[in-house]
């Protein structure tokens, strides 16, 4: 049987773990979009040094493990003389990994936009900039809406590396009541349930956007 106690016992620290996992998810969401974003249209770039340099972004980030990219941060930086907090570094870190994915992603919606698109759009005067932003990114983004939503959920459950360096969050404050309890299952148990939380409700939003643009098609 479970111990249910661990849970009533240590609520302020799941709480706690819950809620810098859920602000560390959000903000890395938010940027690998951002990132992931600019590095894709660096990939379909004319300009061949971009083109380059998002490449080299995308195979390089996607081709090492998360824990060391985060360690690059966490690690990294400071011997150059910059300090973060081991949160801001995790999240950084999670951040930089999960945009290289989402490039792709993105990437592979925007070359699925047929290319008289962009042809028409730059015949009628926009630069390469303005077509990307209203003319292609628009129509891409509905196409990997399901495949990108699967990044995010990834992205949360990453969001664990956190723990390894202090981060403060679920996992690194179930490390800390498993230390304190000497339990080990029923621990991370409470620690899965709390991940199932932020995961599962973004799954089945990701399924009714993709439902909702499939009868739009």
């Amino acid at each position: 049987m479970i111990d249910f106690s661990i849970l009533t016992n240590h609520w302020d620290m799941y709480l706690e773990g819950f809620g810098n996992t859920l602000k560390a998810s959000l903000l890395a969401l938010i940027g690998s979009f951002v990132l992931g974003t600019i590095f894709a249209i660096f990939r379909i770039s004319p300009i061949r040094p971009l083109n380059w340099i998002g490449a080299a972004f995308v195979e390089f980030v996607r081709n090492i493990p998360l824990i060391l990219v985060v360690f690059l941060f966490f690690v990294g930086l400071p011997s150059i003389g910059i300090r973060l907090n081991p949160f801001l570094a995790g999240t950084m870190g999670l951040t930089v990994y999960t945009a290289a994915f989402i490039a792709e992603t993105i990437r592979a919606g925007i070359q699925a936009v047929p290319k008289g698109q962009t042809e028409a759009a730059r015949s009628s005067g926009l630069t390469y900039l303005q077509t990307m932003r209203y003319v292609i990114l628009p129509q891409a983004i509905k196409v990997v809406i399901p495949p990108m939503g699967n990044q995010f959920i990834n992205l949360v459950k990453n969001s664990s590396v956190l723990g390894v360096i202090a981060g403060l969050d679920l996992m690194y404050f179930g490390d800390l009541i498993a230390a304190d309890t000497f339990v080990t299952f029923d621990v991370y148990i409470f620690v899965g349930l709390f991940y199932l939380i932020l995961t599962l409700p973004l799954s089945s939003f990701v399924s009714y956007l993709e439902r909702r643009l499939a009868r739009g098609r």
